[in-house]
């Protein structure tokens, strides 16, 4: 591709694989509260939106709410990273895109984003990194993938997206940024991949 100056990752089914990690995060919190585990509908929102989006699903009294939040915020997230894959080839590629390219990272996590980079070793390793604490409108919404294009002083086609939802789809969709459809083959994106190894192909191209 042409003059892209920016490679942007999404977090969760993309540098990391954390499906078990979430799902033990979720039903850690349901279970204080006895209530039953996340369902599979539950379970796929809960992968894909912010954390207070997702109490905001499962506690619907706002007692029970307020409750939940204030449990969440006291939660060390360390008991939940053993459940966290590192995608093999991340490491690598970044190693690769630097200082080809800047790199930044667009996520709907919250304060446990800081942990888990600590945790694998990748602090530092993006020139900026993007929460849903640092904007009004986490993704679906463009907001987080414009803040960082804005930031690097770039059009949004001069950047990639690595997604791999329907919320990273939106999201880039809105932003007018490519999609780069990261082991998702339902996705409407520019590319499709399966392994990190395919973004050097595609840089190239």
């Amino acid at each position: 591709m042409k003059d892209i100056r920016v490679v942007i990752f999404d977090c969760d089914g993309v540098m990391f694989e954390t499906s078990e990690a979430n799902r033990a995060y979720y039903n850690h919190i349901l279970s204080h509260f006895n209530m039953p585990k996340l369902t599979p509908e539950q379970f796929v929102y809960a992968h894909q939106h912010t954390a207070d989006e997702v109490l905001i699903l499962l506690f619907k009294d706002e007692a029970q709410l307020a409750a939940a939040r204030a449990f969440r915020s006291q939660m060390s997230y360390g008991m939940f990273i053993p459940y966290m894959i590192i995608e093999p080839s991340l490491k690598p590629l970044l190693d690769w895109l630097k200082p080809r390219y800047k790199t930044a990272v667009a996520t709907n996590r919250s304060d446990t984003m800081p942990r888990v980079l600590k945790e694998f070793g990748l602090e530092g390793a993006f020139d900026m990194v993007v929460t849903s604490l640092d904007v009004k409108h986490p993704k679906p919404d463009p907001e987080p993938l414009l803040k960082i294009t804005e930031h690097f002083g770039i059009k949004p086609d001069q950047a990639i997206y690595i997604g791999d939802s329907q919320v990273d789809e939106t999201a880039a969709v809105k932003a007018g940024i490519p999609l780069v459809a990261y082991k998702n083959p339902a996705l409407s994106a520019a590319f499709h991949i399966s392994d990190f190894n395919e973004i050097r192909a595609i840089l190239e191209q």
